[in-house]
């Protein structure tokens, strides 16, 4: 009651914060009709002026505090000016004008916040305040994170010509890239790139022994388009890099041949009683050694103890072979081409080639086969999204539907959500 009393005489939170930002968006259109008089060459000249203004005012920083708070500051006086250049470069270079809705959005953004915009509301070009105002400090990493490559692509050409316009260089990371044309694309002053990308590159970098061939440079800005899809959605989904295992081979043709003289038993439900060496029970899909089971695949193996430490490796090996025997046929979960055991999709039939079970069951199926038993893969390297997303220094995002997450966008990145008002 008291909450709703307060928003009524005050305003809500959101509205606050548009009234506290509404001169700065004044200041932006007064210089509109000063900066409409610059030609191309001094509209250059001033992304240098102010990369020098920028340069000054952190040269004698303490430490990267003290750089941080000097930094914030010069941006923060620069932003009005910079603001209409950016608006009048783009007019120039591609025919659109910001409106204040969309400078709204930029200066939301370059604070370190999430904008809420409906669709339809220019989000492409919101994008370019803030990286163009962040990119004058000269630091490594201010990315523009979008959903797919094609975005990618097409936002870095066309929002590319706006940043050109004004002497920055813009790249862009594809999928087909490699080490030599990605360090080209870091090295810009703003990059364009889909969350996958990023974070895989990321890893890379972790998994080489000399700097000079890591292509990030660093991450200092973030504008991520669709935010609560990756922040959310997706930010528990972890990106690995996997490469084959050194472990040998040899064991899961060991355990396989056991299998055949293993005979198949029934547990009595009344007395809980078992014969037979394994249960199967192919509604569950599952099966299962019995005692008496164990005991022969020791006497077949010729090991004293399964259970010790020293055979729990090869106790998993019969186990996935038993699994394999009696759980996945050929020609129903699985079909064998050129020397390849191929996983059949449940669902739709198809072969999924290049896919394999893990946890050593693909192995089991290939030496039931007698074919060649390709290594288990390890993780090389992992990171979620949501943790590589909290290696920047400052994170932004945009999409049409934040408010419902603002609470997870707080609690998991520290980042507040403005509505803007269209």
């Amino acid at each position: 009651m008291i909450d709703k009393f307060l928003t009524k005489v005050f305003g809500s939170e959101n509205q606050r914060y548009l009234k506290k930002i509404r001169p700065i968006i004044a200041r932006i259109n007064e210089l509109e009709p000063s900066v409409k008089q610059l030609s191309d060459e001094e509209m250059r000249a001033r992304t240098i002026q102010f990369k020098e203004q920028v340069a000054r005012a952190v040269a004698d920083a303490r430490d990267l505090d003290d750089r941080k708070r000097r930094e914030r500051e010069i941006l923060d006086e620069l932003l009005p000016e910079a603001f209409a250049i950016v608006r009048e470069a783009s007019v120039r270079s591609t025919g659109m004008r910001h409106f204040d809705v969309q400078l709204i959005g930029g200066l939301v953004l370059h604070e370190g916040k999430i904008a809420e915009m409906r669709t339809g509301e220019g989000k492409t070009l919101v994008a370019t305040l803030p990286s163009y105002l962040n990119a004058l400090t000269g630091r490594g990493g201010v990315h523009v994170i979008t959903v797919n490559d094609y975005l990618a692509s097409r936002d870095a050409e066309w929002m590319g010509q706006i940043h050109r316009f004004l002497g920055l260089e813009v790249g862009c990371i594809q999928n087909d890239m490699d080490d030599f044309e990605r360090q080209a694309a870091y090295a810009a002053d703003i990059t364009y790139g889909t969350n996958n990308e990023f974070g895989f590159d990321y890893l890379r970098d972790n998994m080489k022994f000399d700097l000079a061939t890591c292509v990030q440079r660093g991450h200092y800005f973030a504008v991520v388009d669709e935010v609560d899809s990756i922040l959310i959605d997706e930010a528990r989904t972890p990106l690995i890099i996997s490469g084959a295992s050194d472990e040998a081979t040899d064991k899961y043709y060991k355990a396989d041949a056991i299998i055949p003289q293993l005979r198949k038993g029934e547990k009595n439900e009344e007395d809980k009683t078992t014969v037979g060496d394994y249960l199967l029970d192919e509604r569950q899909h599952t099966a299962v050694l019995t005692e008496e089971g164990v005991d022969k695949a020791e006497r077949l193996l010729g090991v004293g103890n399964l259970y010790d430490p020293s055979n729990m490796e090869l106790l998993h090996c019969v186990e996935q072979a038993l699994k394999a025997h009696t759980l996945y046929k050929l020609d129903h979960q699985y079909v064998v081409q050129d020397g390849e055991v191929i996983i059949v999709d449940d669902f739709t039939g198809r072969l999924m080639k290049g896919r394999r079970w893990s946890d050593g069951l693909h192995q089991a199926v290939e030496a039931k086969e007698g074919v060649k038993i390709e290594r288990e893969n390890q993780t090389l390297a992992t990171i979620t999204l949501q943790n590589y997303f909290r290696l920047y220094e400052k994170l932004s995002g945009m999409t049409g539907t934040a408010e419902t997450e603002a609470a997870e966008f707080d609690g998991t990145y520290k980042l507040e959500v403005a509505v803007v008002p269209t």
